[in-house]
């Protein structure tokens, strides 16, 4: 609970003035209406000859009270919205900053439909308790504080009694917060996994219709939906206890007020004007009783949510500092690579040596679980040797790789790596300041000339993945992509396992002619790329 309080506090900043000030504008909301009620009073006691004094004084001064409280509303509310964009933004692009930059690990940590819905529906909640409940509490505070205080210049044992009666409720519904908070967990996990399941199965749409699953993927859905709803039904129970308990200790207080103003009211203690006040001090103690009962469930659903997110915070990072650019021809050179993944503990590469030597043509090739992808991965330092080096180098200087090391390599993944937008904002995300000629001799090198065929050429779009092209036609304009970004060394993913075998043989022949000063390496399984690299790496299993 600590940590999740100071977690909380943290993630506040740059927010804690517009707090303020909301919270600030409640408690002023509340003093006018205490004002308010005391005007009335004195109003019904001099409309009642009671006392003397100006009626039409107290008249405008009712009037002003119920204006600035209006103003106050509006003034609550614009804070209100300022505040939850505000919080909600910055968490938002904080925790997408710190997903964005933490180490790869062998395997994603929280499956990318958990991490969506952590940071929609759990960055939502959090906001809401920050943004609202936490002011509506100190305001609410604030009331029912400033009620006792009139109901003790009324009469000092009435607000004396209410004041123990209010902390033993409190007391009572705090033993099943607990219980809340971890139903509110399960629930959440629940969520998620709804999450994950209806993501992977809008991606693979055709896929599941194809193979006839979609009956099946209905009844597993409504099977996740209906355990969603057993959980919340019985978080719902215990809120509805918790909150019962709560009102009901709050509400005796009530009960015991009203009567003594009935009873002053017969005995002839209690003026007219002093009962009117009365009733409308009811309302006010009554209003906070209802809002703090209701902040119980949503205080515990916070904190559950406040854990998720600050389970995202806490994945590790990669180091950071400054880019190392060399310039020139680089080579790559592994030096006596051990290498094993410590989730199932399966050893990769054991003393493995190999030098990409500068402007050379290597294919790597190897049976499915020989190392491909780790052997890429550890090129891209998205994972370290345990033992051994991964050194870039030139004809002058040396450095092992790193993430700093990262600028001097050109990744191009397997299969369609396009994002939603144009063909030119895709091919532009290679090098923002790339020239219409750059553009045109990337496409070329690429075999992806096809573009300025489309209709819109290069302002053609492409949904997600680059829908309304072909997996060949993405492939290529990704390769374009990757031509355009500065870097000495071209690796590429099973460049061609999407186009046919002419185009295959046009774009390696372009790729090995027209990229001279690249060192290229492409990982394959095919023979035919194989044949046409100056150099061949042949991974085994170790």
């Amino acid at each position: 609970m600590k940590e999740c309080m100071q977690w909380l506090y943290r993630a506040s900043k740059g927010c804690r003035l517009q707090l303020v000030c909301r919270a600030m504008s409640g408690v002023l909301h509340v003093m006018v209406s205490l004002t308010f009620i005391m005007l009335s009073k004195r109003l019904v006691d001099i409309a009642t000859g009671l006392t003397e004094g100006d009626m039409k004084g107290c008249m405008v001064a009712l009037v002003s009270c119920v204006l600035l409280q209006l103003l106050l509303s509006v003034v609550g509310s614009r804070l209100d919205i300022h505040t939850v964009m505000n919080m909600g933004n910055r968490m938002r692009n904080g925790i997408f900053r710190h997903v964005m930059e933490s180490r790869w690990r062998g395997r994603e940590a929280i499956h990318t439909g958990d991490v969506m819905n952590r940071m929609e529906g759990d960055i939502d909640t959090v906001t809401s308790l920050v943004c609202h409940t936490v002011p509506s509490v100190v305001v609410s505070a604030t009331q029912l504080v400033a009620a006792a205080i009139f109901l003790g210049w009324m009469d000092l044992r009435l607000a004396i009694a209410i004041v123990v009666i209010m902390p033993l409720a409190l007391l009572l519904s705090k033993s099943y917060m607990k219980r809340m908070r971890s139903l509110t967990h399960a629930i959440r996990a629940e969520e998620s996994k709804l999450q994950v399941f209806m993501q992977e199965h809008l991606q693979n749409r055709m896929l599941i219709v194809t193979m006839e699953y979609t009956a099946k993927a209905l009844k597993r859905m409504d099977g996740l939906l209906q355990e969603v709803k057993r959980l919340v039904f019985r978080r719902t129970d215990y809120s509805l206890f918790s909150r019962t308990v709560v009102q009901c200790g709050f509400s005796l207080g009530y009960v015991t007020a009203f009567l003594w103003g009935v009873n002053g009211l017969n005995e002839g203690t209690v003026s007219f004007g002093m009962m009117t006040a009365f009733l409308q001090l009811v309302s006010q103690i009554q209003r906070p009783v209802l809002d703090l009962g209701r902040q119980v469930p949503v205080f515990v659903h916070a904190m559950a949510s406040a854990d998720r997110l600050m389970e995202l915070e806490q994945l590790p990072q990669e180091e950071k500092g400054d880019s190392v650019r060399l310039n020139g021809q680089i080579g790559v050179r592994m030096e006596n690579v051990s290498f094993a993944y410590t989730e199932d503990g399966r050893k990769v590469f054991s003393e493995f040596s190999h030098d990409f030597r500068p402007g050379s043509l290597t294919a790597v090739v190897g049976e499915t679980g020989v190392g491909k992808s780790t052997l890429i991965r550890m090129l891209l330092a998205l994972v370290s040797p345990d033992k051994g080096c991964v050194r870039f180098y030139t004809d002058k200087e040396t450095v092992v790789a790193s993430p700093q090391t990262r600028c001097n390599i050109v990744y191009v993944p397997q299969g369609n790596s396009l994002m939603s937008g144009t063909i030119r904002e895709n091919l532009l995300l290679g090098n923002p300041k790339a020239t219409e000629t750059q553009i045109r001799v990337a496409l070329h090198t690429a075999a992806a000339e096809f573009v300025y065929d489309l209709p819109e050429g290069l302002d053609t779009s492409c949904g997600e993945q680059g829908t309304g092209l072909s997996d060949g036609q993405a492939q290529r304009i990704a390769i374009a992509r990757g031509l355009l970004r500065p870097g000495g060394v071209l690796l590429l993913d099973e460049p061609t396992s999407s186009v046919d075998s002419g185009t295959e043989t046009v774009l390696l022949e372009r790729l090995a002619t027209e990229v001279g000063d690249k060192t290229l390496i492409l990982v394959t399984h095919r023979d035919k790329i194989a044949e046409l690299c100056s150099s061949r790496l042949h991974l085994k299993r170790v």
